[in-house]
């Protein structure tokens, strides 16, 4: 949780691009990031990987009018459709995009290249069918909020219960230095999205920090392997609320559009 999805880079500045709000080469640009080049395999009419700028042209001619952000993990096939061929490799990857007006999935395979010290990542997009179906388990924008909210107060309750440092001022440093180099590194989400999906993606952010800090070995009075295995099986059910609210920040622009919300 505490880094930004590929998958929500490329549908939220994918959503832009589409909305004609960024030109192709700012999208490109933010989609990247720090990685070295992304590419798209699978794209119908291509015979060989093509770059993003082509591969989102190419889905726009295809009648791709959004982009929504899946995260499923095991048991839990978040923001899916099926079939299950898709969902098995975005299982894998623990992440995809699903376009909106054309049955298309994209899935990353991530690649790293290079000499210890100098290695750089290399992203290919796999293109594939997918079922035109809504999505699994995604909440509404306000859904979202109030699940958060409530989650935000369980986890407090739960970590002071096992004695975790992380339900204090531990948290609170890790979150205000994630908010710091979030906040120099990039905006959230993109241009287009409603207030609303920002604030639910921030608060979504600070409750996956919270956990990936109450879950590291070393804080709190309870370090036993035992108590390491209470404290994520505490937090499972917070950490499920959190991704539900990602996904539906990163999906609100189409969720909107459905429902006729302009």
């Amino acid at each position: 949780m505490l880094s930004e999805p590929r998958a929500g880079r490329l549908a939220a500045w994918g959503n832009a691009l589409l909305a004609g709000l960024v030109s192709p080469d700012d999208a490109v640009l933010a989609v990247v990031g720090e990685d070295a080049v992304h590419r798209v395999e699978g794209l119908p009419g291509e015979s060989a990987p093509v770059g993003l700028t082509l591969a989102l042209g190419r889905l726009r001619t295809l009648g791709v009018t959004g982009l929504r952000l899946a995260l499923p993990a095991p048991g839990h096939p978040l923001g899916l459709s099926g079939p299950p061929e898709f969902n098995a490799r975005a299982l894998d990857a623990e992440q995809a995009v699903l376009c909106y007006g054309a049955a298309f999935g994209l899935v990353p395979e991530v690649y790293e290249a290079g000499p210890e010290g100098d290695v750089h990542v290399e992203v290919v997009w796999h293109v594939l069918a997918v079922r035109e179906a809504p999505p699994a388990d995604v909440p509404s924008l306000g859904e979202a909020e109030r699940e958060l909210a409530e989650a935000l107060r369980e986890a407090t309750e739960v970590l002071t219960r096992l004695d975790v440092a992380g339900s204090g001022p531990v948290a609170e440093a890790a979150i205000d230095a994630y908010r710091t180099r979030a906040e120099r590194g990039r905006e959230v989400l993109a241009p287009g999205y409603p207030p609303r999906a920002v604030r639910v993606l921030e608060l979504a952010q600070r409750v996956g920090t919270l956990i990936v800090v109450a879950t590291e070995s070393g804080h709190g009075g309870a370090v036993s392997a035992s108590e390491m295995g209470a404290r994520r099986e505490a937090l499972r059910p917070v950490e499920r609320t959190a991704r539900r609210a990602q996904v539906a920040a990163y999906n609100s622009v189409v969720e909107e559009r459905e429902r006729g919300v302009h």
